[in-house]
Order: structure tokens, then C-alpha cells, then sequence
């Protein structure tokens, strides 16, 4: 049984801050969330605080346990257009977060990375938590900020002693997810009567991981075997994208088109990456078959947006 602890939560208002914060209020944590915009739940703490106010911060973490740092610069296109933006938040923000947590003697602060970064990963896979990672491989700058993001994490915890958790999240998705992400997009134009877009040939996969196990994990993540560990919490299977795309066809319906457009520019074109590590020391693992969370997705989007729930098939 994990003990009950105060938990700060940086970004906790967004798609899976937000669901974070459930799953840690719901196994009887006291929760802070620490964001710019105010929480979905009225029944947690609340800081109105951007993650470059490294004072701010530092108060804000006063009498904390754990803090989940998960506000960052998450969207590719944003980081591809905006890469000082990309590199402030998710670097200098993230060493921001160390250092307050750092000087408030936080017990363990736990960093919200990605799968994004075995893109610098050499063979065939899969690719484990010590897989060695080639800068010059990554192909992205969220990616690199990413890594780098996790080289300051490190360094803390040898520097410092600051005890930590790197959670490299699979493809996140399910309900509350940003309007610009892909699957909301693929939804979007599915009801409007759009065609789906798909780059490239559709071939790239995600694993995706259903919000719900992702949050599972970070409630895990708790546990006293999870300190100055990395966890790959990946999808249970390859999906690709075009499969995705004739997912939410299969749910809206089969007059849904889809059309092929170029590949994006840097985008993760999928590697092989192992959750055994968070399966033997957590007991983790996905319970939401990509179809099933797809479909809960869908209705949920069509609840929140005042929409009846598809037929489909």
C-alpha cells in the first residue's frame, strides 16, 4: 500500500496533468496543481504559476513530497515552429522545477519524457531504459529538448542527491485530449465530413497508451522501487497511423475518407521500446485495447462537444 503524501502536479490543468490528478486524488493523495490555467477539479490546490519562476516554484513546493513535473511544450508543430520557445520550457523549465524542488527538499520530483527519444536509438530494437541514445539521431528539437531534459535530471540527482523518476510516456490518448492533437483532429474532420489526412503512407506507427493506464503507472510510480529509476511506459502494440485513421472510421462510419498527404518533417517514424522494466518493478501494464479506448475516446469527445454518440459499426 502506497502512504498517502502532498503531491504538486506542474502542468496539471492540461490532457494528462488533469487525468493524473484524478488517478492521484482518487488513491487518497493531497494534490497541488501548479499551472496558468485552473484545474478541472475544485477539490486540489491550486498555484497560478509558469514553471520559468524558479521562486515562485520554490514556495510553491514548501511541505511537498512528490512533485510530477508534466507542463512542458508538447506539441511537435509548436516546437518545430517556436524552437527557443520548445528549448526554455522544456529545459531551463525543467531545471527551473529541480532547483525548487531542490531547495524545499522535495522528497522525489518525477519527469514527464517521451518514447520520442529512442528516434536516436541504433538497431533493430527493442529499446530498453539503458539503450545508448546518438544526438545526432534525433531528428527533432521537442526530442532533443526532451533528452536534454533528462541529462538535468541526472545531473541533479548525482550533483545534488535530488532523488527522481523519467516516465518516457508511449503515444498518449483518450479523453481531454488538445484539439490539435491527432486524434482529436482525425475526429474533427470525420464529423464535419472532411476526409481524414494521413502523411505519408500511413505506415509510421505509435504504441499508444490509454490515458487511464498512463495515469495507473504514475500512481505506481510512487513506490520506493521506483526512485532514480527511467520507466518506458509503452503501448502494448504497434499501431499505425492509418490503422488509427480507419479506427475512427470503423467508429463514425464507413462514409469517412481517407486521404494520403507528404510525410511531416521530423516526425517519429515508431521504434520497438520495451515496457518490461515498468512490468517487473511496477506491475504495470496496459489494460485498454486500442480499439476499445478509441471508441471511449470518440464518445467522450462527442459528450463534451453537446454531440449525439456515434452508430457506427
Amino acid at each position: 500500500m502506497v502512504e498517502t503524501r502532498r503531491i504538486a502536479v506542474t502542468g496539471g490543468s492540461g490532457f494528462i496533468g488533469s487525468n493524473v490528478v484524478d488517478a492521484l486524488v482518487a488513491a487518497g493523495h493531497t494534490v497541488d496543481v501548479l499551472d496558468v490555467r485552473q484545474p478541472r477539479r475544485t477539490d486540489v490546490g491550486f498555484v497560478k504559476l509558469d514553471i520559468t519562476d524558479v521562486d515562485g516554484l520554490t514556495d510553491a513546493f514548501e511541505g511537498v513530497d512528490v512533485v510530477f513535473h508534466l507542463a512542458a511544450v508538447s506539441n511537435i508543430n509548436e516546437a518545430f515552429a517556436h524552437p527557443l520557445d520548445a528549448v526554455t520550457v522544456n529545459v531551463t523549465g525543467t531545471a527551473n522545477v529541480w532547483e525548487a524542488a531542490r531547495r524545499s527538499e522535495v522528497g522525489r520530483a518525477v519527469l514527464a519524457s517521451t518514447v520520442w527519444v529512442y528516434s536516436g536509438a541504433s538497431g533493430p530494437g527493442p529499446f530498453g531504459e539503458d539503450t545508448p541514445l546518438d544526438p545526432a539521431g534525433m531528428g527533432h528539437i521537442y526530442t532533443s529538448s526532451k533528452v536534454a531534459a533528462e541529462m538535468v535530471v541526472h545531473n541533479y540527482a548525482e550533483l545534488y542527491g535530488q532523488a527522481f523518476t523519467i516516465l518516457r510516456y508511449g503515444i498518449p490518448y483518450g479523453p481531454r485530449m488538445r484539439e490539435e492533437l491527432v486524434i482529436p483532429q482525425f475526429i474533427r474532420r470525420a464529423l464535419a465530413g472532411e476526409p481524414i489526412t494521413v502523411n505519408g503512407d500511413g505506415s509510421q506507427f505509435r504504441n499508444y497508451v490509454y490515458v487511464a493506464d498512463l495515469c495507473d503507472a504514475h500512481v505506481r510510480a510512487l513506490e520506493p522501487v521506483a526512485e532514480n529509476q527511467v520507466f518506458n511506459l509503452e503501448g502494448s502494440e504497434p499501431v499505425s497511423v492509418l490503422r488509427l485513421a480507419e479506427a475512427v472510421r470503423d467508429v463514425i462510419g464507413d462514409h469517412v475518407v481517407i486521404e494520403h498527404v507528404p510525410a511531416r518533417v521530423g516526425d517519429y517514424v515508431g521504434k520497438e521500446v520495451s515496457a518490461a522494466k515498468a512490468r517487473d518493478l511496477l506491475g504495470w501494464t496496459v489494460s485498454t485495447p486500442f480499439e476499445r479506448g478509441i471508441r471511449e475516446t470518440i464518445e467522450t469527445y462527442l459528450e463534451d462537444h453537446g454531440q449525439p454518440p456515434p452508430a457506427g459499426r
